[in-house]
């Protein structure tokens, strides 16, 4: 019997073993995958959006190799790039690794964009227009008419200006068409298609004008929970070591429309089309954000709004005005702006960058 209960034991034991062995041994197998960028299970788990590496589907897109992946910029979280644009030479956007409109998309659904000048939707306010979200009376236009709180120097040899984008890697059509496929995903780290490249228009009109600009490319959206809070971080150290910088633009692009429907906001000017801009400037009028300044903030939106609307009528989408701070909080010149959506086309974009460089100009001058 002793015998018996010794092989029982020694059985059980060997299957244990083998058991825990097995499970090492899945889990050991499956581990790189959750590191994977195109893997879906690290994104679910850690709110992760794909570190803006574009996933591509079988039979519609180049697989992406060893060596096309040295094409496309790297995770920057830590590591911070900074530059100061002032070429103005037309570069040619390299789509490798990114959505190609114009490419066979066999076996994909096939959907709508359509385009829309967004109008006058609020507070009339001079030559624009406020979406007062709020609820309070506010006077908009003796706001609008007061002087700015702050001055830039022109000519400057030190940044005036600092462009940065907490969601670096929101992305956009790579043509002006009226279509899109399922496969269509509006986040890369392709600069060619991204926010970085409006931001790299605006920076160079400015510097075109006498008002140094620095430019400031760190991702910041690899994981899109504390996005906010990274891009808060890089602005305070650029402003730590550039002490001379007024002006502080979170440039971003919207989503419009369904899944199966995007919506690109337009407008024309001397015979081209551009992408309207969206101006969003927080309200803390009960103390609640830290953010006592806020006023100031909305004085230089609305300087903005107002002179877009004078140079460029039908830019601007309503100016939106709520009970929000994003990183507006830092100074009297910190906004955010959205250029179009993810179904304006890059070229739609950086015009209207260019655009938004001139109207800051004037706006700073």
């Amino acid at each position: 019997m002793k015998i018996k209960g010794k092989i029982l034991k020694l059985l059980k034991a060997t299957v244990a073993f083998s058991l825990v062995f097995l499970a090492a041994f899945c889990v050991i197998r499956r581990l790189p995958e959750c590191f994977d960028p195109q893997s879906g299970a690290l994104a679910a788990a850690a709110f992760t959006l794909t570190d803006g590496v574009y996933p591509v589907q079988a039979g519609t897109e180049p697989e992406l190799t060893e060596e096309t992946q040295q094409t496309l910029p790297v995770k920057q979280d830590k590591e911070k790039s900074v530059k100061t644009s002032t070429s103005t030479s037309a570069k040619v956007r390299d789509k490798t690794g990114y959505y190609d409109s114009l490419a066979p998309h066999k076996g994909e659904e096939k959907y709508e964009v359509a385009q829309k000048q967004i109008g006058f939707d609020g507070t009339a306010v001079g030559e624009c227009c406020v979406k007062n979200k709020t609820g309070l009376d506010f006077d908009f236009e003796s706001l609008l008419n007061a002087p700015l709180t702050f001055k830039t120097e022109k000519n400057s040899s030190s940044p005036q200006v600092l462009i940065y984008h907490t969601h670096t890697t929101e992305a956009y059509l790579d043509e002006s068409v009226d279509y899109f496929y399922e496969s269509y995903y509006s986040r890369t780290q392709n600069t060619d298609f991204s926010v970085v490249a409006v931001g790299d228009k605006i920076a160079q009109e400015l510097e075109k004008n006498g008002i140094k600009t620095l430019h400031d490319t760190t991702v910041h959206d690899s994981t899109y929970n504390g996005a906010y809070d990274r891009s808060a971080q890089t602005v305070q150290a650029d402003m730590a070591e550039n002490s001379s910088i007024k002006v502080v633009l979170d440039i971003h692009r919207d989503a419009l429309g369904t899944d199966e429907r995007k919506v690109k906001p337009v407008f024309e000017y001397d015979g081209k089309q551009g992408a309207q801009i969206m101006v969003l400037s927080g309200c803390d009028y009960y103390g609640e954000r830290d953010f006592d300044h806020w006023q100031n903030n909305l004085n230089f939106a609305l300087k903005i709004q107002n002179t877009a609307e004078k140079l460029y009528p039908g830019m601007t989408r309503p100016l939106s005005f709520d009970f929000f701070a994003y990183n507006e909080y830092i100074c009297d010149g910190s906004l955010l702006i959205e250029v179009g959506s993810d179904a304006n086309s890059i070229d739609e974009v950086e015009y209207t960058g260019t655009l938004l460089g001139k109207v800051l100009s004037e706006v700073l001058s």
